[in-house]
């Protein structure tokens, strides 16, 4: 899949044009990208439009217009392109009480470590997270946010398009698997296939 360019993205007059067309349409892009794993936990699959949507909100919200921060947010959130035969998700962990949340990040961490995708009876594929999700045992609590990426083989690209898929999180104090819906799962293969 190709990485946001310069050249995708619009300046702050022309991006407020279409925003409120381009909100509509990421958040249904992003129903479709959506799985809901256990009652705390939901994987959104990044691709090329929520990337592009992120970076021009991030150019938004900060007023930027020097070329070299516009660049700089360009190459921190291309790396949630996947990559060929590869799936990139941003894992959120939603508990909407303070006090619970306090209670239980502290329960969670490494939660990012346990995190498969399994592709029929066949892979079992464990997600790798990126470098800021190890500073969970430094801080001794899990981040509420995560970013996930499960690199695939060619077999197991053709099975994913064949065979069910489940998400599960084997975490010792949080364990959920849910079966990826096929509206998200024709998403991901449309991301599988495209280099």
């Amino acid at each position: 899949m190709r990485k946001v360019t310069k050249e995708d993205i619009l300046n702050l007059y022309e991006y407020e044009k279409v925003r409120d067309q381009k909100l509509k349409e990421i958040s249904q892009l992003k129903k479709r990208r959506r799985v809901f794993v256990g009652d705390m936990v939901t994987l959104v699959f990044e691709n090329f439009d929520t990337v592009w949507f992120q970076i021009q909100e991030m150019i938004r919200a900060e007023r930027m217009v020097k070329d070299e921060e516009i660049q700089f947010e360009i190459d921190t959130y291309n790396d949630l392109v996947p990559d060929k035969n590869q799936l990139s998700a941003t894992m959120f962990i939603e508990i909407p009480d303070e006090r619970e949340r306090r209670e239980t990040l502290p329960k969670l961490v490494g939660i990012h470590d346990y995190v498969f995708l399994h592709i029929g009876n066949k892979h079992s594929v464990r997600a790798v997270a990126d470098e800021k999700s190890k500073m969970d045992f430094e801080s001794g609590k899990a981040s509420v946010v995560h970013f996930l990426k499960w690199d695939l083989t060619p077999e197991q690209v053709e099975d994913f398009r064949r065979e069910p898929v489940r998400i599960e999180i084997a975490h010792d104090n949080y364990k959920a698997i849910t079966t990826v819906p096929e509206e998200v799962k024709a998403e991901l293969i449309k991301d599988l296939q495209s280099d």
